[in-house]
């Protein structure tokens, strides 16, 4: 081989290769999600090298300064004009295209944030339960792999071990629930599921009291939890077979035929809406699952009643917060082209949920089951504001989420107050009479179920108010009926422990109200005042939720 040939080799082969062109990430606008990641991972840490004695305050320390840190950040974002919706909004959808920085998405985030603080206040309680052998005892197993009433156990809470771990996992699943109504394409949808998803089920396994119980519920939960996940994923792969794309923007412009490159692949699946509404239909299966609705509600009351108490708490407000975000940027965003397609279906649960909600609540003797099926007819409630389909719709369901929220975190929060010899005493008859045993716990619990049935100068009122009015403005007005009905229905049960606590003769073995530390009085003063405000005085917040009921397209 000649010189001149070897050269040629070389000079074609040092050609310069095209670039990978780097990602474009903007960090400032991701700074909410960010900022929980980075705590969660120091928790991480702090297990690993923190000395046993001193987890538990480091872990509180990071978790709250954390969220605090990221809900500054959103107020930030916000107060910079990211969730305008006028011609000067910033409001754009970054990450190359993953995540939307726009009104609904920080708004939602900001309850999540808020929401999380509250229930990170109730995780750190630990003075409810006696002291176990002179240590401090948390709602939490002292060591979860641990056998139930085995030695190991038992040797652990003689060591007064507690899982701390709680809280790293609380910081990953509120990092998912921050990108779950941000998603801007379906993948990043999934893989923030999943995220926080996998947390919430380890933490409805490690009840300190009643474990076998907690752990049952974490397996239900994660069964179908992994259903729903599988469904979800499948409705991406037949939508990305019907667009050839996951990106929201993308898929709703081949929906509405306004796609300019149509390439002959596309073509040919672009006048196939079988992909199209079967991929629709299985990912709402998915976002239906998380939210709680009929048909897909069955682990809802199991693993509230199974979960320790703060979980429940925090997961009944976030989750229906992240998800129905979701569903909102999904319906609005994605599918407005489909809304004759989708609105009949959304009709048909949103009754089924209101209404099966409503009546099986009548027949609960558990009072963690009994607000689990409340929980199932509020996702109906806010159903209704998903199907109006106007920007009204947007804003009430956001006004929804933030006021339900804060009732849910301050009724389980009152819950884990009422105990007995066993803990928690969660059982119905146990409650009678708690009015004239502690007339101010019976009093506070009183007002958040007066707002979760809607009467007004209570937040749910508002609430109700707001999305039954959307509703019935975006043409829905036989689903109000329905929704008045099923709040009538709904209005008897809480009426009846009100009646209970403060009517009946309080029994000689019943439970006492243990006396929390300040954290538990703040979630629970906290969703007393913002019960309240938003009942007397709602226009602000609805205001605020009407300037952030943009989404970014």
């Amino acid at each position: 081989m000649s010189a001149t040939a070897v050269h040629s080799l070389w000079t074609t082969a040092a050609d310069p290769i095209e670039k990978i062109p780097a990602p474009h990430i903007e960090y400032a606008q991701l700074a909410p999600v960010l900022i929980v990641v980075g705590v969660a991972i120091l928790g991480v840490l702090a297990e690993a090298f923190v000395p046993r004695k001193g987890r538990y305050y480091t872990q509180v320390f990071l978790s709250f300064f954390g969220l605090a840190a990221a809900f500054a950040a959103v107020v930030a974002l916000a107060a910079d004009g990211y969730a305008g919706s006028g011609a000067d909004s910033k409001a754009h959808v970054a990450a190359m295209g993953a995540i939307a920085v726009d009104g609904p998405a920080l708004f939602l985030q900001g309850t999540i944030l808020l929401v999380a603080v509250f229930s990170v206040f109730t995780f750190a309680e630990r003075r409810l339960d006696p002291s176990d052998h002179g240590h401090r005892a948390d709602s939490f197993a002292a060591q979860a792999a641990a056998v139930p009433g085995g030695e190991a156990e038992k040797a652990a809470v003689k060591a007064g071990f507690t899982t701390t771990e709680v809280f790293p996992l609380v910081m990953f699943a509120v990092a998912g629930m921050l990108v779950f109504p941000a998603a801007n394409d379906l993948l990043t949808l999934f893989i923030a599921l999943e995220v926080f998803s996998l947390p919430l089920y380890l933490l409805c396994a490690v009840a300190r009291r009643k474990r076998l119980m907690s752990q049952e519920a974490a397996v239900k939960y994660f069964l179908l939890g992994a259903f729903s996940s599988a469904f979800l994923l499948f409705g991406i792969a037949l939508l990305y077979g019907y667009a050839g794309s996951v990106s929201y923007g993308r898929i709703a412009d081949v929906v509405d035929g306004t796609v300019t490159d149509i390439t002959p692949a596309l073509a040919d699946t672009m006048g196939n809406d079988a992909l199209l509404l079967i991929g629709f239909a299985m990912v709402m299966t998915g976002l239906l699952f998380k939210v709680g609705a009929v048909p897909f509600h069955m682990w809802t009351p199991d693993v509230y009643q199974g979960a320790p108490t703060p979980v429940t708490g925090f997961m009944a407000a976030a989750t229906k917060v992240a998800a129905f975000g979701a569903m909102l940027r999904l319906l609005y965003v994605v599918l407005p082209g489909l809304r004759w397609d989708w609105r009949p279906v959304m009709w048909g649960v949103a009754i089924v949920t209101m209404l099966a909600g409503a009546i099986v609540a009548i027949t609960q003797t558990d009072i963690k089951r009994l607000l689990a099926y409340s929980s199932i007819a509020h996702a109906g409630f806010i159903l209704a504001g998903v199907i109006a389909a106007t920007p009204d719709g947007v804003s009430s369901v956001l006004f929804y989420l933030g006021a339900y929220s804060f009732v849910t975190i301050g009724a389980f929060a009152v819950v884990t107050l009422v105990r007995d010899a066993g803990g928690e005493a969660t059982h119905l008859s146990k409650w009678a009479g708690l009015g004239r045993r502690s007339p101010l716990v019976a009093a506070v619990f009183a007002v958040f179920l007066l707002a979760f049935a809607g009467i007004p100068l209570t937040s749910g009122f508002s609430g109700k108010f707001a999305v039954f009015k959307a509703a019935a403005e975006g043409g829905a007005g036989a689903l109000v009926v329905v929704g008045v009905i099923s709040s009538a229905i709904a209005a008897f049960f809480y009426v009846r422990v009100i009646v209970l606590m403060f009517f009946s003769e309080p029994k000689a073995d019943g439970p006492t109200v243990a006396v929390p530390s300040p954290l538990t009085m703040t979630a629970i003063g906290v969703g007393v005042a913002v019960t309240l405000v938003l009942g007397l005085a709602p226009q602000y917040f609805l205001d605020l939720a009407n300037q952030a009921g943009v989404f970014v397209r």
